[in-house]
C-alpha cells in the first residue's frame, strides 16, 4: 500500500500559529512544528525564544530547518486535497449574479455555503471542510453565506455583532455592552431580529391597506366620473330640445347652456384626473415602499434585517392624505332653469311651452310621499297630527330633550330618506316672505334645511 494511504487527519497539518496548512514546516528540539515564518515572526516579536505550545525557554534562538519528511506529507495532502477539490468542483454550483462566491476559490468562483464571523471569509463545500474536521476551527462561528463580513464586525472593538441593543436601536458586541451600552436593553441578535420582523408584518399589513382604500376611491372616482358623462349627456339632449323649440329667438342661450355643461364636464374630468393621478402617486411610492418591507421581511439573516430596518423605519411611510371624504359630486340640475330664467322677459309668451304636459308627467313618475318628522321639529314649530303640514309659532313649546332634534333654527326633516336615485314631490307654502328647502345628509343634517 502507499504512504498516500496513511495520511493523517487534517489538523495534524495546521500550524498552530497560523492555523493553515504548514508552508516550509520546521520542527523545534521540543518537538512541536510551525511554519518556518510564523515561528520567527512570532520569536521576533517576543523577548524571550519561547515555544507557543509548551511554552520551553531556548537561551538562544533555535537554528530551524525544514522538515523534510513533514514538507513530503505536506506535498501529499496538498496534491490529495486538490484532486478532491478538483472533483468536487464538478458537482458544486457555480456563483452566479447575487449568489456569495467563495473567497478561497482560484479561477471560477464557486457558491459559498457558510461565512465564518473569525476568518471574515466565505466559504464552498469544499474549501469549508477544514472549518467541520479541524479541531481549532471548529470554534469559529459560521453562519449562511453572506457579503460584506466586515459590515458584521464592531468597528470600534472587532468583535463579532451579536446583540441589539433596543435602547438605541442598534446591534453591538460583547464589549459594547460593558464599555458604551453599559445598563440599556440588550437582547441576542435573533430575539432583536424577531422583534423587528413582527413589527415590519404590521408595517406591510398597514401599507397594504392604504392602497387598497386608495384603489378603491379610485374606481369610485371613475364611476363618479361615467355618472357624470351620463348626466352630461342626459342635460344636454333636454337643453338642445327645450331651446330648439324657442328656434331663432334663443339660439344664443342654447348655445351658452351647452358651453356652461361642457365646461363643467371638464372640469369634473379635471378634478377627477387630479384626483387620480395623485391617487396612483401615492399608490407608486406605497408599492415601492411595500416592496421593500416585503423583501427585508423575508430577509432570514437576522443581522442584515436589524441593520437595514433600522434606516427603513426612519424613513416614514411617504406622506399620504386621508381620502375618506373626498369625492366629485357633479350637478347639473338646474342648469336648463337657470339659462330659461334669464330669457323670462323676452320669452314670457313662450314659457308654457318649456315645461309641456308630457314633460310634467315624465317628473312626476318619480313622485315620494313625504312626511314630516316630529322628533327633529323646532320647538316653535306646530305640526299636523299627519305630519303633512307645519306652521311657525310664536312660543317655543317645552319638548323632550332629543338630540336630533333642531333646538335653535326653525327646522324640521322629512321621514322618508334617499342614497340615489331621482325623486319628485311638491310643496304648497304661504303665509310667510321667506321659506327654505333642501336635501340634507345625515352627517351634517343639523347645518342643511329641509
Amino acid at each position: 500500500m502507499t504512504a498516500a494511504n496513511y495520511l493523517p487527519s487534517e489538523d495534524q497539518f495546521l500550524c498552530p500559529i497560523c492555523l493553515d496548512v504548514f508552508t516550509d514546516p520546521v520542527t523545534t528540539s521540543c518537538g512541536h512544528n510551525f511554519c518556518k515564518n510564523c515561528i520567527n515572526e512570532h520569536w521576533n516579536t517576543n523577548d524571550q525564544y519561547l515555544c507557543p505550545m509548551c511554552n520551553k525557554v531556548f537561551n538562544t534562538k533555535p537554528e530551524l530547518h525544514v522538515n523534510t519528511f513533514i514538507s513530503e506529507m505536506v506535498a501529499q495532502f496538498r496534491e490529495s486535497a486538490q484532486q478532491k477539490a478538483s472533483s468536487s468542483s464538478s458537482e458544486q454550483q457555480v456563483s452566479k449574479p447575487g449568489e456569495v462566491p467563495c473567497d478561497v476559490c482560484t479561477g471560477t468562483k464557486l457558491k459559498a455555503l457558510k461565512s465564518c464571523l473569525v476568518c471574515l471569509a466565505s466559504y464552498c463545500e469544499t474549501h469549508l471542510e477544514p472549518h467541520l474536521t479541524a479541531s481549532r476551527l471548529k470554534r469559529h462561528q459560521l453562519i449562511d453565506a453572506v457579503e460584506n463580513l466586515e459590515d458584521r464586525m464592531c468597528t470600534k472593538h472587532d468583535k463579532p455583532l451579536e446583540l441589539f441593543c433596543k435602547t438605541d436601536q442598534t446591534c453591538v458586541c460583547m464589549l459594547c455592552t460593558v464599555l458604551d451600552h453599559k445598563m440599556h436593553d440588550v437582547v441576542p441578535v435573533k430575539e432583536g431580529y424577531e422583534g423587528k420582523k413582527a413589527e415590519l408584518g404590521k408595517t406591510e399589513a398597514k401599507i397594504q391597506h392604504m392602497i387598497q382604500k386608495r384603489r378603491l376611491k379610485i374606481q369610485e372616482i371613475k364611476h363618479s366620473v361615467d355618472l357624470s358623462e351620463e348626466d352630461a349627456g342626459r342635460e344636454r339632449a333636454e337643453g338642445v330640445q327645450v331651446f330648439t323649440s324657442l328656434k331663432e329667438s334663443v339660439e344664443r342661450g342654447l348655445n351658452e347652456l351647452i358651453n356652461t355643461i361642457k365646461e363643467k364636464q371638464k372640469t369634473t374630468e379635471k378634478q377627477a384626473e387630479a384626483f387620480i393621478k395623485e391617487l396612483e402617486q401615492e399608490i407608486s411610492e406605497l408599492m415601492k415602499r411595500s416592496t421593500e418591507v416585503e423583501q427585508l421581511s423575508r430577509s432570514e439573516d437576522h443581522l442584515h434585517l436589524l441593520q437595514s430596518v433600522r434606516s427603513l423605519m426612519i424613513n416614514h411611510p411617504p406622506p399620504t392624505k386621508d381620502w375618506t371624504e373626498v369625492s366629485i359630486h357633479p350637478s347639473y340640475e338646474g342648469t336648463v332653469v337657470k339659462a330659461v330664467v334669464e330669457l323670462e322677459e323676452t320669452l314670457s309668451k313662450k314659457m308654457k311651452k318649456l315645461l309641456p304636459e308630457s314633460e310634467l308627467k315624465r317628473v312626476q313618475q318619480y313622485a315620494v310621499d313625504v312626511t314630516l318628522d316630529a322628533d327633529t321639529a323646532s320647538p316653535y314649530l306646530i305640526m299636523s297630527d299627519d305630519g303633512k303640514q307645519v306652521n311657525h309659532g310664536n312660543v317655543r313649546k317645552n319638548l323632550p330633550n332629543n338630540p336630533e332634534r333642531f333646538s335653535l333654527n326653525p327646522f324640521v326633516l322629512g321621514k322618508q330618506s334617499f342614497s340615489s336615485g331621482r325623486f319628485y314631490f311638491e310643496v304648497q307654502v304661504k303665509g310667510k316672505t321667506g321659506w327654505a328647502l333642501g336635501v340634507a345628509r345625515e352627517s351634517d343634517m343639523r347645518m342643511i334645511v329641509m
